[in-house]
């Protein structure tokens, strides 16, 4: 069955970042997937999390960084990286902000993400 969604759910975080979720819990009612357009500003960071869901994310402007067990990672606009359930990891941007895809499976949600 074909479902349109008309526009993105906008999801209130902290720190000036903005999530609008295209495909979720919120915006559609899908506990599968969610696939969310992320906007963080220049030096956002959120705390360590240690989510129940892998995240696959497509950087579009900026650097998204990624700090975990093995180290940091930079991904730059148009590189992409996926972290895997169970692992801790800690978000956060360079000081140019970021643009991001996120895609999360099965579908984000604020108990599922496990924030410190």
């Amino acid at each position: 069955m074909v479902r349109k969604i008309e526009g993105p759910a906008r999801i209130p975080v902290p720190g000036g970042k903005l999530i609008d979720e295209h495909v979720g819990r919120v915006s559609s009612g899908d506990e599968e997937i969610s696939i969310a357009h992320m906007t963080a500003p220049p030096g956002w960071e959120e705390p360590a999390q240690t989510p129940s869901f892998t995240e696959y994310s497509v950087v579009l402007r900026g650097t998204l960084i990624i700090e975990h067990d093995g180290g940091t990672t930079e991904v730059a606009a148009g590189q992409s990286v996926v972290t895997a359930p169970g692992e801790k990891v800690r978000y956060r941007v360079g000081p140019e902000g970021a643009e991001y895809v996120a895609v999360c499976l099965p579908a984000f949600s604020p108990d599922g993400a496990g924030r410190d």
